[in-house]
């Protein structure tokens, strides 16, 4: 298969390049046409490899690709889940070469897109393409469930699970949009944290008002938000909502011996962050604070006079923009309403608040032991010569939960993305090493599931 690979490789690098230039931007409303087209993009090419059924699916939103190739009697059925929608590329000026205009540098393309996801999912469509060629078949049974809002977390396409249960079903759901722990160790990724993104906006007068007339005489809204976002965390690192904690459970000596095989260098870290040091919750390791532990981030503040040189005003209205990681048992309704009843409480002298909620995803924890994923693993030892760790990510895939609950399914999050690959970032990237030995992989691990 690598010869095969080689010999294709050049003419599948263009066409992810194709897919690339596509601003399948799902977050904002001028790209809807481009996100219709990279959804029709993606249609065609499971077309040309021999796909059958290939549908673009209305949702409410952006469109579901579906395609399967259903020929392999008595074989397992692996459906392959990615997404064709890529986040905003701003801030534009922190890119080196425009971010739908890919290039190739050191072994690297660089596009918005690149690794999250389309250069992983595309890695899919080009490996099944290799073993028709190869063997005029498939090993075993395929489908394809591709949406375009992933980055949006994915409103729609939970009712489309539900709606589709028996044309969904399947053995295994195969994921790449995840990562290794670094270039030369694979990982299986077997746990996310859930998510809960929240908007907090607080009004204090009904304008803002000149800071020599009233400022000292009335409150802030701008102080006044900040004492609140102070409030939610204590000095320990952990976080002071009442209930936050609700259904986190203890980590088991197992479980932290597991985390601790998974290497970290903190010193490596802090020098490529430009850190003096490292922050969390007393009592836990950096891995531990970021897989197995909940948190709560302020992602970002607005508030008063934002434009060049002054106005000394005492603003009537700031926001802030907050978001969960949640794990264990927690359910996100039963957060919000904690932080919403936190800030009822602590909210200063004079404020009006108002909590809006955005995103709620559940956490998801995958048994490593499952043989779906025990072949994976022997796939990534095969072509890598080096077997995976099985980290816990810190991230969130809220559909990943909605697969396995609906579906009944084993989910194999099979990543080939690098941590400093810069996703949601200026200047996104994806390794082309991983991109070819990715369809190895993908290659080996479906033919072992059809030797079964």
């Amino acid at each position: 298969m690598k010869n095969l690979i080689e010999l294709h490789k050049e003419q599948f690098i263009e066409e992810l390049i194709d897919f690339l230039k596509i601003p399948s931007i799902s977050a904002l409303s001028e790209h809807k046409e481009d996100v219709q087209k990279a959804a029709a993009w993606v249609a065609e090419s499971l077309k040309t490899i021999g796909m059958e059924n290939v549908e673009v699916i209305k949702t409410d939103g952006h469109p579901v690709v579906y395609g399967d190739w259903l020929h392999a009697e008595g074989k397992p059925t692996v459906l392959v889940y990615g997404h064709y929608d890529v986040q905003p590329a701003d801030p534009i000026d922190l890119w080196e070469t425009p971010p739908f205009q890919p290039v190739i540098r050191d072994g690297k393309v660089f596009a918005r897109g690149a690794t999250d996801d389309k250069g992983q999912l595309f890695l899919h469509i080009k490996a099944l393409e290799l073993l028709m060629k190869e063997h005029g078949a498939l090993p075993v049974n395929v489908k394809f469930c591709i949406e375009g809002e992933e980055e949006v977390a994915s409103p729609n396409l939970g009712p489309f699970i539900d709606q589709h249960q028996e044309k969904l079903s399947n053995d295994a759901v195969v994921i790449s949009d995840t990562s290794f722990i670094d270039r030369d160790l694979p990982a299986i990724c077997t746990s996310l944290r859930g998510a809960l993104a929240m908007e907090l906006t607080l009004k204090t007068a009904n304008s803002d008002l000149h800071s020599g007339t009233y400022g000292g005489g009335v409150p802030n809204s701008i102080h006044a938000l900040v004492q609140l976002l102070d409030s939610m965390r204590n000095e320990d690192g952990s976080i002071a909502v009442e209930g936050f904690y609700d259904g986190v459970p203890e980590p088991t000596p197992e479980l932290r011996s597991e985390m601790a095989e998974i290497p970290f260098d903190e010193a490596r870290t802090k020098e490529q962050l430009d850190l003096d040091a490292l922050y969390g919750e007393e009592g836990f390791t950096f891995k531990e604070r970021t897989g197995i532990r909940p948190t709560l981030e302020i992602n970002g503040i607005t508030g008063g006079f934002q434009g060049e040189g002054l106005k000394t005003i005492v603003p009537k209205e700031a926001s802030a923009k907050i978001s969960c990681r949640l794990v264990g048992e927690q359910d996100p309704q039963k957060v919000f309403e904690a932080v919403e009843r936190h800030i009822e409480a602590h909210k200063p002298t004079g404020a009006k608040v108002a909590l809006r909620q955005f995103i709620q995803a559940n956490p998801v924890s995958i048994d490593s032991n499952h043989p779906m994923i025990q072949t994976a693993a022997d796939a990534y030892e095969k072509v890598y010569g080096r077997r995976p760790l099985f980290p816990k990510e810190g991230g969130s895939i809220p559909i990943v939960e909605v697969f396995g609950r609906v579906l009944d399914s084993p989910v194999v999050l099979m990543g080939f993305g690098l941590p400093s690959e810069n996703l949601h970032a200026p200047n996104e990237h994806f390794h082309l090493e991983n991109f070819t030995k990715g369809m190895e992989t993908v290659c080996e691990y479906l033919q072992s599931l059809g030797r079964k």
